[in-house]
């Protein structure tokens, strides 16, 4: 099922009297989710997220703009009629319902022609059930389970009914490491095969990233950037989904660009050309430093942290918004401090961004020689 966010917007009493005008969670929110996709709505606490699910389901009234599944306009259409799985951060089980009972509970309240006989809910219960693996479990209820076993009956309960769209609002952000990491696995794996077009809200880019067709980064209820995964991480719109994406976070430096180089620290550290002469804020992404004695970027090393197959070079420059900078690099690379105390790097064009220093925008730069990489 497609779904069409047509400038939405949603705005909420100010809870500051002393301030008049009203807060904008959401604003003139438009976008296009193709039919049968997993979409990552990512972006820090409180950009608009979860307002933006909301929206969708039913749950929120936009004060402007439409949603259409489809090419049906549900914008006045309460949730019950919309055809919308929920699943919460919180779980949202009953407890003194059994697994089956709580997989059965939204086919239970089905009314008129919708309503279905018991065999026919009980069978499409168990086939929820398997489909998330959780079949052996049934007679079980939700204190007798991990919070990864809760999880599933909550994504099977949403998809009992087959909905036509699956809405999940951070569903695993109450889960360890290793649980997030096997759920999440299987969110996509769900999804491949019932093919239900899903909108998965977090604030967890690498959670995100993973398993998603296309995400749609927001701040402060504003959309920023859509794409897939990669080509967002690759080629950020402007330097807030720059340091949002990434892990360790992309390195920002106050540099200049004078005569097509980027200076930083007085050095010139990379041709630039195409950019005119002005202060800018150059983002080097973690696998964006090669280490080479001879290089222009100079920087006072830290720490080298060997991490496997991968080195984490932690130093610092005085140009350096970040705390510390993260070079990422092959274990086999040779990393020496001079007699200074300093680490020497070349920059790798493609992982290098520039952006304006007062609007911060992206800021292309051409390669000469069609060459991109040192």
């Amino acid at each position: 099922m497609k779904v069409v966010l047509q400038n939405l917007t949603k705005k909420f009493p100010n809870r500051n009297r002393k301030v008049k005008e009203d807060v904008v969670a959401v604003s003139d929110f438009s976008f296009e989710i193709p039919d049968g996709q997993l979409i990552g709505l990512l972006g820090p606490s409180g950009c608009g997220k979860s307002t933006t699910l909301n929206l969708i389901s039913g749950l929120e009234k936009p004060t402007s703009g439409r949603v259409f599944f489809g090419e049906d306009d549900v914008t006045d259409l309460p949730p019950e009629n919309r055809g919308v799985g929920l699943v919460f951060q919180s779980y949202a089980l009953y407890p003194h319902l059994t697994v089956r009972q709580n997989i059965l509970f939204p086919l239970q309240n089905l009314k008129g022609e919708r309503k279905l006989t018991k065999e026919v809910m009980l069978q499409k219960a168990e086939e929820a059930a398997r489909l998330v693996q959780i079949d052996e479990l049934m007679d079980r209820k939700p204190s007798e389970l991990s919070g990864g076993q809760q999880q599933r009956v909550a994504i099977a309960r949403a998809l009992v009914k087959m909905p036509r769209v699956l809405l999940l609002d951070e569903p695993l952000s109450n889960l360890d490491a290793r649980l997030r990491l096997q759920t999440r696995e299987e969110i996509r794996r769900i999804q491949r095969e019932t093919g239900i077009t899903t909108i998965f809200v977090t604030h967890d880019q690498e959670e995100a990233m993973s398993i998603s067709d296309m995400i749609v980064v927001m701040c402060k209820g504003v959309l920023q950037q859509l794409g897939k995964p990669q080509e967002v991480y690759d080629d950020p719109v402007n330097l807030f989904v720059a340091k949002f994406l990434g892990t360790p976070p992309i390195n920002v430096f106050e540099g200049e660009v004078k005569g097509g180089s980027l200076y930083i620290g007085g050095e010139a550290v990379l041709e630039t050309p195409g950019v005119t002469d002005q202060p800018v804020w150059a983002a080097i992404r973690p696998e964006g430093f090669i280490p080479d004695p001879a290089g222009p970027l100079a920087c006072s090393l830290s720490a080298v942290e060997v991490m496997g197959r991968d080195t984490s070079v932690v130093s610092t420059h005085p140009d350096c918004v970040n705390a510390a900078i993260r070079a990422i690099v092959s274990a086999e690379e040779p990393i020496e401090a001079d007699e200074k105390g300093l680490v020497r790097f070349r920059l790798r064009p493609r992982k290098v961004f520039l952006f304006h220093k007062e609007t911060e925008e992206r800021l292309p730069f051409g390669v000469k020689g069609g060459k991109q990489d040192g």
